[in-house]
């Protein structure tokens, strides 16, 4: 995966050309989760209710906050390393804790799951910043930082293999029926159940857990090139100066602002995409077909979003990305019958976009002293931003449930549809207005310019 344009022919390789290489391979067997196109029925027909499902994913959501800015600090304080490998060591308990618990017992599933929700935000919590922290300084301390949209470009690539591959293979092999056909196909004397499939998504994450970890222990903690001679302050301390830092550097907190606020919205969307395809009247079977082809979609859109970044100013592709978002919320608020997918497009295009923008940008700004705090400072925005609209929601399809007697979740869900991109428009004017005053005040730098 590594990419040996910037070496000479025959020539070894060096850490960060290792890192670059395991780092493309964390992300990918990190995010190919099998059990993504059946998330939500999973957890139903493991025994568990809607209700509990909410309360976990809330968990999950409370997990990542708490811990995603210590850990960032941590791993500026002893390293990128140990916490990416830590981010391995969770993902194998939580995918242990589903392989392996047993059913029958309502109240141990909802513990065990529980957990399970507290090992994946600290598995995130502990990947966040540290990993892009680890690679970006094995190039800085070479003199490649120039090198780093080609990593981006290289990770959305695999990403999206790797999504279509788990996105395909996840829902097949949860489909009893799909699994029955292939053991008759074969000569293989089985009878398939749903309670026996519903655990192949997670055995095949189980080993994407192991793989994952792998890669991560094959990386080399970089020399910290720092702008101090002093040796890393303790994790509060960066914590406190990383927040100032911030607050005094508004031109990346108005990264940060412009990418939650676009995150937010298309996270909301995603997190109610298969409700979304069942009021368009789109079959059940054809959820993983579709997921898989945004995987498709990963591979157009990363030679654009290399060039957008290399080629165009920040303010041109922050249009571009506010564009799409709002093009895809819209056409989605139609909800057109059988088609109305296709409107929607826009937004997952907009989240391959956005995630190869912030993560640019922000580490071509950033120090390597605080890289991973400052990470995890966007972390923690877009996962508050990504809350707080959730909460929004929740109080609008309540609101409208009681106040206008729409019966129905679906028909509720499509009439608050509407009301999101109203409200995508509304917060982005403002950050518009405010935008424009800051960067009139403030040197902005090549990277962002073009």
């Amino acid at each position: 995966m590594a990419n040996d344009e910037t070496r000479r022919e025959g020539a070894p390789s060096t850490s960060a050309d290792l890192n670059w290489k395991y780092f493309v391979a964390f992300r990918v067997f990190f995010n190919a989760r099998f059990y993504y196109p059946v998330f939500a029925v999973m957890f139903h027909d493991y025994g568990l209710s809607i209700g509990q499902f909410t309360i976990l994913n809330f968990v999950w959501a409370v997990a990542i906050v708490c811990l995603d800015l210590p850990m960032g600090a941590l791993a500026d304080h002893i390293g990128r390393r140990p916490l990416v490998v830590a981010a391995g060591v969770c993902m194998v308990i939580e995918m242990a804790l589903l392989a392996f618990v047993p059913l029958g017992h309502p109240a141990l599933l909802f513990w065990v799951f529980f957990l399970n929700r507290i090992m994946s935000g600290a598995g995130e919590a502990c990947a966040s910043g540290a990993d892009e922290a680890l690679v970006f300084d094995s190039l800085a301390e070479q003199g490649r930082e120039k090198e780093w949209p080609k990593v981006l470009d290289e990770v959305m690539r695999w990403q999206s293999i790797g999504l279509v591959i788990a996105m395909v293979t996840g829902a097949a092999v949860y489909d009893p029926a799909v699994m029955q056909k292939l053991a008759d196909f074969t000569g293989m004397h089985a009878h398939f159940t749903q309670q026996i499939t519903m655990r192949f998504p997670i055995y095949l994450n189980l080993v994407m857990a192991c793989v994952t970890l792998f890669f991560a222990l094959r990386m080399r903690e970089p020399l910290r090139r720092t702008s101090h001679s002093e040796q890393p302050a303790n994790p509060l301390t960066l914590i406190i100066t990383g927040g100032r830092w911030i607050l005094a550097t508004p031109l990346v907190m108005l990264i940060i602002v412009a990418g939650f606020l676009n995150d937010s919205v298309i996270r909301l969307f995603m997190t109610f995409t298969s409700t979304y395809y069942r009021l368009i009247a789109i079959p059940e079977y054809t959820f993983g077909i579709l997921g898989a082809s945004l995987g498709v979609l990963g591979l157009a859109v990363s030679p654009w979003a290399r060039m957008m970044v290399e080629k165009r100013s920040f303010t041109f592709n922050f249009r571009v990305l506010v564009l799409l978002t709002f093009a895809g919320l819209a056409g989605a608020a139609f909800h057109v019958r059988y088609y109305g997918f296709l409107l929607a497009i826009p937004l997952p295009i907009a989240m391959y976009l956005l995630g190869f923008f912030i993560s640019y940008y922000i580490n071509a700004i950033v120090d390597s002293s605080h890289r991973a705090t400052i990470l995890s400072f966007k972390g923690l925005a877009f996962n508050l931003g990504y809350g707080g609209v959730g909460l929004l929601f929740a109080g609008l399809l309540q609101w409208i449930k009681t106040s206008r007697h729409i019966a129905g979740d679906e028909a509720i869900f499509a009439a608050a549809m509407w009301w999101v991109p109203c409200y995508f428009a509304v917060t982005v004017l403002m950050l518009v207005i405010a935008g424009r005053r800051i960067l009139k005040r403030v040197n902005i730098p090549e990277v962002l310019r073009r």
